[in-house]
This record gives structure tokens, sequence and C-alpha cells, in this order.
């Protein structure tokens, strides 16, 4: 008899390989800005948006809300890191105008999540409460990142060129909606299936578009888009 548990576990360890591989994705962009000493055009806004979810995935797998849910710390920990590393970069050479917004945006986003911990803790007494009420806005947040691509691919169909949605950043965030999506399902997990199976889904529709547009262009490797990394291994 296959062991559900046993599989699902290697299920969620190979999706944090590849969510690793995803945060690690903008380093080309940092190394451009740290050997140009400027950012240039690359906006703050993707890193922003993922420091925020791997905030919210870190808070859910804490055992006072989810209890044996230690890759979920350890991989949006990782996470965690990695963006405030991109975020002190961007702001050591951003012009003073960005580096407030950046600022002011990080006030909001931290305010929030102290206000969602505080609310969460004071307020719901049980551990399925407090998973639901986390859970819950991780699914939002996490569907907003999935759905942040359709600009793009709105804008491959006005041009039909595929120049600015690189084939390899679009298939490696695919396969991992679809681990973390088949990982969810084994383990019954919802909150973690709704964002990964939007993700399945919106990056199968990117390659498709990939495919039907590509021709004579070459993708671009420094695109902008955010590391949709909202897989966490939440233990039931």
């Amino acid at each position: 008899m296959v062991n559900l548990e046993a599989v699902s576990n290697v299920v969620g360890i190979i999706g944090n390989f590849i969510s690793f591989g995803l945060f690690l994705s903008p380093l080309p962009t940092f190394a451009t800005i740290l050997r140009k000493r400027d950012v240039e055009q690359f906006a703050a806004d993707p890193y922003l948006a993922t420091f925020l979810n791997c905030a919210l995935w870190v808070f859910y797998g804490l055992p006072l809300v989810h209890p044996n849910s230690i890759l979920v710390i350890t991989i949006n920990g990782t996470g965690l890191a990695i963006e405030v590393a991109y975020l002190s970069i961007y702001f050591a050479f951003a012009p003073r105008p960005r580096r407030l917004r950046m600022l002011g945006v990080l006030a909001v986003e931290v305010a929030f999540l102290a206000a969602v911990a505080a609310g969460v803790l004071l307020g719901a007494h049980t551990y399925e409460k407090r998973s639901l009420v986390v859970g819950s806005i991780c699914v939002f947040f996490g569907t907003l990142m999935y759905a942040s691509p359709l600009t793009v691919m709105r804008q491959v169909i006005t041009t039909k060129s595929v120049q600015y949605m690189p084939f390899t950043l679009s298939f490696v965030s695919t396969l991992n909606g679809i681990c973390w999506t088949t990982y969810a399902i084994m383990r019954r997990d919802v909150f973690i299936a709704i964002p990964n199976g939007m993700g399945t889904l919106l990056g199968l529709a990117q390659l498709t578009l990939y495919f039907c547009y590509y021709g004579g262009t070459t993708p671009k490797s420094g695109v902008e888009l955010p590391v949709t990394s909202t897989a966490s291994d939440a233990d039931n």
C-alpha cells in the first residue's frame, strides 16, 4: 500500500528545491545593479510583494498557528531572507524618491503583518481558527502573485512577441505550481491548493502563448516578474 504521507513529503521536498530556485532567479538582475551601481528602470515591487507573501506563509507555518509545518518555515523563511537581501541592495543603489517609496510600502506591510499576528493570536483560540484566518489571507495574496503575469501575457498577445516572457521562468513556475498542487491534494490542504492550482493554469497558459507566438525573438532573462512561490509545506 502506498504511503501517501511519505509520497507527499517527497513531493514537498521537491517543491522546496524548485521554490528555492525561483527565489534565486532574480540574481542576474541584482548582479547588474551591483555592477552598474544603479537600479536603472528595475522596480522593487516584485520583491516587496514576495517579501509579504513569504512573511505570511512563515506565520502560517508557526506552531502556534499550524503545527507540524517545519518545511513551511524553512522554505519561506529562506525566501524571506533572500528578499531582504534583494531589497537591501535595491535600497543601497536606488535614488531618494524610490527609497522613500520602498520604505513606505515596507512600513505598510510590516504594520499589516503585525495587525494580522495580533488579531489571530488574540482573537482565534484554536489551531483550526488560526489556520483558517491566516490561510485565507495567504490564499488571497498568493493568488494575486500568481495572477500578476497576466499583464505580461496581455503584452504577448498584443505584440505577438514572447520577448518579455522568458521560457525558462515560465516553465519552472509551472512546475512549481504542479508540484505544490499535487502536494496540496495529497494533504487535503485547500490553502495551498487554490493559489498553486491557479498558478498551474496560468503557467500552462503562458507556455501555450510562448509556443503560439515564438518566432524570431530572443527571450530576455531580466524580466521583472514576481517570484510566485506561494507553495508552503503545510501539514494537516
